[in-house]
């Protein structure tokens, strides 16, 4: 996805920089520099695309020579500390084709810089990450002297200006977004500016493992991944700054993509949003205390929710847009106009079901707001192509919007209302063109992936307006990316018309299949399939890839009319699977001549007759994100593609390199589309929503595959696949109870909702049991026992790579390099920690009893983990309790959020404010789950929770510190009046807890 970063720095020879040297590595090029009298070469460097120097009017034009100006730069500074140059660097989208991105940049530079004075060298660098993917940026070096045909004059200190800066960041923004829209690109980058200062957070990607390595190292240089890593201490460094200025700033950036959030959420922000503990704890304090934080309550789990006003201030706008259009009667269509476009679908052989003609019915009433749900294959663009009849037979006119636009093409091709993507739409009426008028329909299809924030805008607009919206979707369907549950707080208000007659499957069961997964209940679904023999079972993910590729290959020979995909959770196993795939039809012989080509995901073989994916919109080819087809014809410089449509599209690939295989897709880019048989490899990033989409698109069939090293059992298989991760509003928390009222908002009703706590109490009983399996000589000491050596989660994930077995592999030759050797028996240690905890838990979960191998094996696991990183095994057995998700992750080979918790229970473990502050949050709930329980009747979840309290209690007496800090905080703690006991012996007298029974060790 594009991302917003804008970097200004000085080039000065106070930190040894000399503006010939950083001319030429910016440019790629030999440079003779006369100060120093050498040469500066840097002509091996790859990735730079463009290099060109522009200057303002009146400049000398030998200075376009690169060599000539910047000697000239250096022969104007006398000074041993002059300031030389100023450089501004600034990320390109990468959804732009290389052409584009470079005229983007020169219209930014000769618009913000030239326009002022300088003389700029405009360096367009089209890197590729670890990964494949493009990192398109800018290096702009400006002269920061006035110049004209005489040569430079004057340092310009009006050039230094905050308020320049913050114009540059500002209009990157806009000039940036503009182009994306223009181009019918489906991307924006956020520029948000404070009310002081006028900065917006900047975004931090991966710095990848020799930076890392560098930045602990502590070496530093010119470019290179030395730059790279101070770069990303330095942005996080300044984020940090930023948000203890302004905390509101962090606060929005949380909420960009949940509505609402806990103490966990704001603790993860923080951690990636600062540099070092001290700022750490400064930015959290900042953020709790802000003032624009707004306590909601606690959510089922009995955590604190937060969010900000600025989110309910949003949501609000939300609904009170949705109540001016609910509440206008302006847009009814005749029931003649009606009856003579079911008449003419009929003739042409549509006939309608009675959902589908009921929901006609609703939405083409008079009212300004119409709501259609339908489960997956329902028939929805078919009911919507007969109301657009109705509609434009009555006098209105038809338009559609969704948030991609593969998903609008789809809207098009399947009702035929001319569509395009939000984010387009909204570009055009910025600029004052396609406003809607009162004669309009405005159809949002796929409504549940809208974000709050954007659906408001256009509810707004709309009833701004006076025209009609038809909002369409299914809220159990993939989430929105942004912020809220738009669609669905909507639905629940206003009320709607619901599809639930399954049309796309052809057989019954198969139908009862996808209601099922609608409905929640995938078990059912997964049972049904496995009747039928459509879920595999493999001994690992690379036997069940074979077997899927397998199935696949099988099926495309017997029926090649058929249409086919193979869906999987991340772009990685897209391609190993989009390679296996290609490997089986270059060897039947059905690829024809083939070229090697580099396209915007790396370096690609194509040949005629391969299934290729579009992944950019472009109006000029016809061709958005997610259009698929099969190639024609391609050479090193051009291809042709038929599109599935049946259409012949010829492009450059100079001009248009958004292309890869498309033999399989991710989950999230299938949404919307109908196949004849579908191939799902199941991965643990998969939920109940992407399941309900993988396991929907089919017509025929599909097959499910995963892998033992993945999901152990069955039993897990249906876990994984069933973990609703639906988002929230804050508006959900707005009654007396809002556990209560979130619950039935989701179909639970309160008895149930009681039945759901209990629930959730089994694996907080089974965290207890595990905790009780750490003997007290494993605890930490009063200081925390904090080591020198504590690996940070870069330094520990970003330098090696696990493979799915949980075998290591590492990035670089680590017999050369004893601390990537030192970190890779750190990974393998906490590997095999995390599966003797998950093996626990495994065992906890289905017999409810422990074996004394898998006892020895934990014991055993955490000495050696304790060996290469001390106090490891206690800092993860900790996080893995508030998360026992993350072991079985661990556990497979996938440590990277394995590695940030436990970083953060260190950081934790030594601080002994923060330990309190656990102490006393975690204090807190198990009295409350206590209550819950002994009011529910669960008398033994109630003695379970209450002993557990008392191991807390019993805890003080080993940490004194501890004890020390939390006696100022006794009425947090519930301790009303002073009894002259040690804290845990007063802790359990006033809460009534008898330590004589309380458990040290458990099972």
């Amino acid at each position: 996805m594009a991302i917003y970063h804008l970097h200004v720095k000085v080039i000065g020879r106070k930190a040894g920089s000399s503006a010939v040297a950083a001319a030429a590595y910016r440019s790629g090029s030999r440079l003779r520099d006369e100060r120093l009298g050498r040469e500066q070469d840097f002509s091996a460097k790859r990735g730079v695309v463009h290099s060109e120097v522009i200057l303002p009017e009146n400049a000398p034009q030998a200075w376009s020579d690169r060599e000539r100006l910047w000697n000239a730069v250096e022969a104007s500074e006398v000074r041993k500390d002059a300031q030389l140059a100023r450089e501004v660097e600034f990320a390109l989208p990468r959804e732009m084709s290389e052409a584009h991105g470079i005229e983007l940049a020169r219209d930014f530079v000769r618009g913000e810089f030239v326009g002022l004075g300088m003389i700029a060298d405009l360096n367009v660098h089209w890197d590729r990450a670890e990964d494949g993917m493009p990192k398109p940026h800018a290096h702009v070096m400006l002269t920061m002297r006035a110049v004209d045909e005489n040569g430079f004059g004057q340092k310009v200190r009006d050039w230094n200006r905050t308020e320049l800066v913050e114009r540059w960041r500002e209009r990157w923004a806009e000039l940036a977004n503009e182009r994306l829209a223009e181009l019918d690109i489906d991307a924006r980058i956020d520029h948000r500016s404070l009310e002081a200062q006028g900065i917006a957070l900047e975004p931090q990607s991966q710095i990848g493992a020799p930076a890392k390595r560098i930045e602990v190292r502590g070496f530093a240089g010119e470019g290179g991944e030395a730059d790279r890593a101070e770069m990303h201490r330095e942005i996080a460094r300044n984020n940090g700054a930023r948000i203890i200025a302004d905390p509101s700033l962090g606060l929005d950036a949380i909420t960009r993509q949940q509505s609402t959030f806990t103490r966990r959420d704001l603790a993860k922000f923080a951690h990636r949003h600062s540099d070092g503990l001290d700022q750490f704890n400064a930015v959290m304090g900042a953020m709790q205390g802000a003032p624009d934080l707004v306590e909601l309550g606690k959510d089922s789990r009995g955590e604190d929710r937060f969010t900000t006003r600025a989110m309910i201030e949003a949501e609000q706008r939300l609904h009170r847009a949705a109540e001016l259009l609910a509440d206008r009667e302006s847009h009814e269509v005749r029931n003649a106009a009606r009856q003579g476009a079911v008449m003419r679908a009929e003739a042409r052989g549509l006939v309608l079901s009675s959902e589908q003609a009921a929901a006609l019915a609703r939405v083409t009433k008079a009212d300004g707001l119409s709501v259609v749900v339908g489960h997956a294959g329902t028939g929805k663009s078919a009911m919507l192509g007969v109301a657009r009849e109705a509609w434009e037979a009555a006098g209105f006119e038809v338009r559609g919007v969704a948030l991609s636009g593969i998903a609008a093409e789809n809207l098009e091709g399947g009702s035929g209302i001319v569509s395009r993507t939000i984010s387009s739409l909204e570009h055009r009426w910025e600029q004052g063109r396609d406003l809607l008028k009162s004669s309009d329909v405005l159809v949002i299809d796929e409504a549940g992936m809208v974000g709050t924030r954007q659906l408001e805008r256009v509810l707004s607009h709309a009833a701004g307006a006076g025209a009609k919206v038809v909002l369409v979707g299914d809220p159990q369907q993939l989430q929105a990316i942004e912020a809220g549950a738009a669609f669905r707080s909507i639905y629940e208000r206003h009320g709607g018309a619901e599809i639930g007659e399954v049309r796309r499957q052809h057989q019954d069961w198969q139908r009862d299949a996808t209601r099922d997964l609608a409905t929640g209940k995938v078990a059912q679904a997964l049972g049904a399939y496995r009747t039928q023999g459509m879920v595999h079972e493999a001994e690992s993910r690379e036997q069940a890839r074979g077997d899927l590729i397998e199935r696949w290959d099988r099926d495309r020979q017997a029926s090649p009319d058929r249409s086919r995909i193979i869906l999987t959770h991340t772009n990685d196993e897209v391609r190993e699977l989009n390679e296996a795939a290609r490997a089986r039809m270059r060897a039947a012989g059905d690829l024809g001549h083939e070229a090697r080509v580099t396209v915007e995901r790396g370096a690609r073989t194509f040949a005629s007759g391969d299934r290729v994916m579009f992944l950019q919109n472009e109006r000029g080819l016809g061709v958005k994100n997610g259009t698929l087809g099969t190639i024609e014809q391609v050479s090193a410089q051009s291809m042709t593609v038929q599109t599935d449509d049946g259409r012949s599209v010829r492009f450059d690939l100079k001009d248009y390199d958004r292309i890869d295989h498309g033999y399989a897709a991710t989950i999230h880019k299938a949404q919307g589309m109908t196949v004849d048989r579908a191939h799902v490899l199941a991965t643990p990033g998969m939920d109940a929503h992407s399941s309900y989409v993988a396991l929907s698109r089919h017509r025929d069939g599909v097959e499910l595959n995963y892998g033992r090293d993945d999901f152990a059992n069955a039993d897990r298989l249906t876990g994984a696949l069933s973990r609703d991760r639906a988002k929230d509003m804050a508006s959900d928390y707005d009654r007396a109870d809002p556990v209560q009222s979130y619950a039935e908002r989701r179909g639970i009703t309160f008895r149930e909702c009681v039945a759901e706590i209990v629930r959730k109490i089994v694996p907080e009983k089974l965290r207890e049991m595990f905790d009780g399996l750490r003997s007290h000589a494993d605890a930490p000491g009063p200081d925390g026992g904090r080591k020198p050596e504590q690996a940070s989660p870069e330094r520990e994930a970003g330098s090696r790579v696990a493979d799915r077995r949980g075998a290591d592999v590492p990035a670089r030759n680590v017999a050369q390099d004893p601390e990537a050797e030192a970190r890779r028996v750190r990974t393998r240690a906490l590997v095999r920690h995390a599966r003797a905890v998950d093996a626990i838990f495994a065992a906890q979960e289905t017999s409810g009893g422990v074996n004394p191998a898998q006892l020895k094996e934990l014991q055993t696991a955490r000495q050696a983990f304790e060996e290469v990183r001390p106090y490891g095994s206690h800092d993860a057995e900790a996080a893995y309790r508030k998360n026992p998700e993350l072991a079985r992750e661990a556990a497979g080979g996938q440590v990277s959020r394995a590695v940030r918790a436990l970083q953060l229970e260190t950081e934790l473990r030594t601080d002994p404010s923060r330990r309190a502050d656990r102490f006393v949050e975690r204090w807190q709930k198990l009295g409350q789950t206590s209550q819950r329980q002994y009011q529910a009747g669960d008398m033994s979840g109630y003695r379970a929770t209450r002993s557990a309290m008392g191991d807390m209690a019993k805890s003080l007496e080993r940490d004194p510190q501890l004890e020390s800090i939390l006696a100022s905080r006794k009425n947090d703690l519930g301790i009303a009046f002073e009894s002259g006991r040690r804290l845990g012996q007063e802790l359990a007298f006033t809460h009534g807890i008898d330590l004589g029974r309380g458990r040290s060790i458990g099972i």
